[in-house]
């Protein structure tokens, strides 16, 4: 009999009374372990194959050892650079022995009924269904659509409280001027005469006459 156990992010393929070496595990010597993640159980030629973990399945060990590894050298150098530095490294390891192999049947933790509401609770939660809705931020629109409003702009407007079509169509061209003259003096030299007009086609779906009128703009004048 033998399991398929993922241990610290790593499979291993483990027998009854088979000692291995995995990554540092928390305890001391002679402590007992047990691991649910168990991929595959074969019993006798049975095959279980969990999805991912087999149901009821467990793997029992006890540590035996804590310990580390052999020194591994990293050496590195860069040539006519002058450069090298060498490193050492023994990795933290724990060797543990395997006692049991349980292929299913194991004890899983009862679910917990869920408590019966009390009046109180009862009360609360009608009180609590009847509290009024907030209401949601309205959905902005792409401001890009408009001929002359780049990211930046957009970006600018949306700040300033136009972030939808609606709301841009209602502007005054000289409310619209003062954000971009606040906004430094690359954005002086836009024209936005024509962007209130564009923002009501937008916003009354009025698309192709949109993209006529646009056709005949430079950079929305």
């Amino acid at each position: 009999m033998y399991a398929i156990v993922q241990i610290g992010g790593h499979q291993y393929k483990v027998s009854e009374k088979q000692e291995i070496f995995v990554n540092r595990l928390e305890g001391k010597k002679n402590d007992k372990i047990t691991f649910d993640q168990v991929l595959l159980v074969d019993n006798g030629g049975k095959v279980s194959v969990g999805a991912p973990n087999v149901s009821g399945a467990n793997v029992s060990a006890k540590i035996v050892e804590q310990l580390k590894a052999d020194k591994v050298i990293v050496f590195k150098k860069k040539r006519r650079k002058g450069y090298k530095k060498k490193n050492g490294h023994r990795q933290a390891l724990t060797k543990i022995s395997i006692d049991s192999i349980v292929a299913s049947g194991a004890k899983t933790k009862a679910k917990a009924e869920p408590k019966k509401e009390t009046p109180k609770a009862k009360t609360a939660a009608k009180k609590t269904a009847a509290a009024p809705k907030k209401t949601t931020a309205q959905k902005a629109d792409d401001l890009k659509k408009i001929e002359g409003i780049g990211p930046k702009i957009a970006s600018m407007l949306t700040d300033a409280g136009y972030e939808t079509f609606a709301k841009l169509s209602k502007a005054k061209p000289e409310q619209i001027k003062e954000i971009l003259l606040a906004g430094g003096s690359r954005y002086k030299m836009h024209d936005p005469i024509t962007w209130p007009k564009q923002a009501k086609l937008a916003a009354d779906g009025k698309w192709d006459e949109l993209k006529k009128w646009q056709d005949e703009l430079d950079g929305g004048k």
